[in-house]
């Protein structure tokens, strides 16, 4: 599968740069505000989410208005003090003032809240469709054969909130502050075509340099997300190793490398500090330079009497809005690059996402068919790449209520065999008959112990399930583990599994799952490897009583009496269907004519 490709941006012109940006902002809000899919969002919902925003747009458009009608009142009112010094009328104007300062705050305030609500409902919103996505079809399993893409927990946990954040903001502050520019240019007009004609010039001149000085920073902060996944991604990587790092006393070396990717980490934020410096510079003496017009143009027409006093203040005022509005689109234009970054990121997950959903049209996939038997019909399995064949034209029948157990040298495919009955893997040719999933149980080679309480331990991947505490109980004692009862007080006790149970009571904690489920069909990857061979003995005992079919991949030669049949995977993608007794003789066969050289 191909994967996209990032661009380096400072290889592209804006144009193009602004077009990718457009590109991947839809990908991630086109479904919540414009579905195309008959199954994506309902109507109410999109409605209700359109008609917030317009109650947004109308609160911005309230507060310009007030700011606007504010310049005109102040102005009025300065006249009264300044020229008229008429007591009482400006008394009567006070509730005036008074009113649209409270209409003002009441605007600022509820648009601030109108914003935030729909930036959190987009992205609640956005997260469960993500993790759709992320569960849809196993896509989380497939994302890590099929693609190169890094970090999925991260842009899922950590970038989602940042998208819906800053693009209510800067879609409502750019909304605001353009509408602020051109009512006060307007307004500025009617007082001094010159000042607002050296304002439009002014403003596009300030413009070319601050996008040349936004250019780089975009990029900085798009290399600040990488390093920081990387970093985050090596503590990760220690947590979730942290026995065998110990066990091979790797401190120093696991120190050193997670130093290495804070230091690229450190050296970027300099870098970014560095140009955030100069910009910063820019944009003060951008605003501040506006102020000097009046200075320069209005006072001296105020002297000559060409203006009064109130015009002058709010020519002033109005300068001081556009100064602030255009610095402030400066700000977040300068900021646009973390959440070009974050847009770029999650559109990229979510097309690798569909890709991987995506079934592969152009190459040969396993039919699968569903029935209560597993049954391998001239299947041929090959790696999800399609780069090797691990197993040839295999035709087998695993007998019903019977045990087969999977053998051959490391490497040969054993467990990728077992990712193709759980339908995992379906590269290559041929058939497999296979049960419903409901039906099979699958214990891996690696126990999977959740994030839970006992109960739910036993009980997973159901753990809706009502079952007695005296079952559950029964159950750990068939697998001797009623010792657990004590030691966490409990079946409704909650502790960091991982680190309290060994890796043979993992494994027996997890083969409870069996006793408790009675699967009709169960897989087990090496389940017993970690066991002794009383508690293997005593497991597999337990398994057979069940009557469930199993298939069992492993090495020991404990396990044969367990099992009536054997596939045997040789070299070269070939493979032997055997009785257990007429492997065993093999077996003896080879050993003994080993022994004789």
């Amino acid at each position: 599968m191909s994967n996209p490709v990032v661009s380096d941006p400072s290889k592209k012109n804006p144009l193009s740069v602004f077009t990718q940006f457009w590109q991947d902002l839809r990908v991630v809000a086109q479904p919540y505000w414009y579905p195309t899919n008959v199954q994506g969002r309902a109507f109410t919902e999109v409605i209700r989410s359109w008609g917030m925003l317009l109650l947004l747009l109308s609160l911005i458009l309230g507060t310009v208005s007030m700011s606007a009608f504010s310049s005109y009142w102040n102005r009025y009112v300065l006249d009264i003090v300044i020229e008229e010094r008429d007591i009482n009328k400006y008394f009567s104007t006070l509730w005036v003032s008074t009113l649209a300062i409270v209409i003002t705050v009441l605007f600022v305030g509820f648009s601030r809240y109108v914003s935030k609500k729909i930036s959190l409902d987009w992205y609640k919103w956005l997260n469960n469709y993500i993790l759709e996505k992320y569960f849809s079809s196993r896509a989380y399993y497939q994302i890590n054969l099929r693609s190169t893409l890094k970090n999925p927990d991260q842009r899922i946990a950590q970038e989602l909130e940042p998208i819906t954040i800053n693009a209510l903001r800067f879609s409502a502050t750019f909304i605001e502050k353009v509408l602020e520019m051109f009512t006060f240019l307007i307004v500025l007009w009617t007082i001094s075509v010159q000042i607002t004609i050296y304002l439009v010039v002014y403003t596009v001149i300030g413009n070319i340099v601050a996008i040349y000085l936004t250019q780089k920073l975009n990029e900085i902060n798009k290399a600040e997300l990488e390093f920081k996944a990387d970093f985050n991604y090596c503590l990760t990587h220690v947590r979730n190793h942290a026995e065998s790092i110990a066990f091979f006393q790797g401190e120093n070396e696991e120190l050193n490398l997670i130093k290495r990717k804070f230091d690229n980490v450190i050296k970027n934020a300099e870098h970014r500090m560095n140009w955030e410096r100069g910009q910063d510079i820019f944009n003060r003496a951008y605003q501040s330079a506006i102020t000097l017009f009046s200075m320069f143009i209005l006072t001296p027409l105020f002297i000559q009497d060409q203006i009064d006093y109130g015009e002058i203040s709010q020519a002033s005022l109005c300068c001081f809005f556009f100064a602030n509005a255009l610095g402030t689109l400066i700000a977040e234009f300068g900021g646009l690059g973390r959440f070009s970054s974050y847009v770029e990121r999650l559109a990229n997950f979510s097309d690798t996402l569909s890709e991987v959903i995506k079934k592969s049209e152009n190459v040969s996939t396993i039919k699968f068919k569903e029935e209560r038997k597993i049954e391998f019909d001239h299947l041929t399995l090959q790696t999800p790449n399609y780069e090797k064949v691990i197993v040839e034209d295999l035709s087998v029948n695993v007998p019903s209520g019977q045990g087969l157990l999977i053998v051959g040298p490391s490497g040969r495919g054993k467990s990728s065999l077992l990712r193709a009955i759980a339908g995992l893997w379906n590269s290559g040719s041929g058939s497999l008959v296979r049960p419903s999933s409901e039906e099979i149980l699958f214990l891996p080679q690696r126990p999977y112990i959740i994030l839970g309480t006992l109960r739910e331990q036993l009980l997973y991947p159901h753990t809706d399930k009502n079952i007695s505490d005296s079952k559950l109980e029964e159950v750990l004692e068939k697998v001797n583990l009623q010792h657990l009862l004590n030691r966490v007080k409990g079946l409704n006790t909650e502790v960091n599994w991982e680190n309290t149970l060994s890796l043979g009571e993992q494994q027996r904690l997890v083969f409870a799952r069996i006793l408790i489920s009675h699967p009709s069909f169960t897989i087990l990857d090496e389940a017993t490897s970690a066991l002794d061979l009383n508690n293997e003995q005593n497991l597999y005992h337990q398994l057979q009583a069940t009557n469930t079919t199993y298939i069992s991949v492993g090495h020991r030669e404990s396990l044969f009496p367990y099992h009536q049949w054997v596939l045997e995977l040789a070299e070269n993608s070939q493979w032997q269907f055997l009785s257990i007794n007429e492997y065993r003789h093999k077996k003896a066969t080879i050993n003994h004519a080993d022994n004789h050289k």
